[in-house]
């Protein structure tokens, strides 16, 4: 059976996973209503949607769904049982500038999945020697009119000062 997800979205109650899905042997679109068992607002988010991926009743149906985007939506019922609306929710794990995030203010398992995601994003975009584009040796020139940063390390010191 050939199956390829076309959207996926989370059901309050009960706690489900919606997956919409085209069959390809068919060319019928289809939706899937997966209950998510077993859950609480304490639960982990990357081990239950693990446990989903890999089910025996839900993996072809899942293939084409990154395990990022289960987190994701776990993330998403748990907060709703914690209490926080969707909207919440989603600002809540969307970053405005992943550049400016501190991360060694985040829990430990939000940073491994920020970690996972930025291995995810390096893999994406990792150029190997197999690749049709790769190119040895790679030089690029950077412009000079960018704004740099000052230290006082760059300062230049007299010797009488140490």
């Amino acid at each position: 059976m050939s199956i390829v997800a076309k959207q996926c979205g989370v059901k309050f109650i009960p706690p489900s996973i919606i997956l919409i899905y085209e069959n390809k042997n068919t060319s019928k679109m289809r939706k899937r209503i997966i209950p998510v068992r077993n859950f609480s607002q304490y639960s982990d988010c990357n081990q239950a949607a693990e446990r989903m991926k890999h089910h025996v009743r839900h993996s072809v149906y899942l293939e084409s769904v990154s395990l990022a985007q289960l987190e994701r939506l776990h993330l998403i019922l748990r907060d709703h049982l914690q209490g926080l609306s969707l909207d919440q929710s989603l600002a809540a794990h969307r970053g405005s500038d992943p550049n400016d995030e501190d991360l060694n203010k985040l829990s430990d398992e939000e940073l491994n999945r920020r970690k996972a995601q930025m291995d995810e994003l390096f893999e994406r975009n990792r150029r190997r020697k197999e690749d049709p584009d790769f190119v040895y040796d790679l030089e690029v020139e950077f412009p000079e009119n960018s704004v740099r940063e000052t230290c006082s390390w760059d300062e230049e010191q007299s010797d009488d000062e140490f």
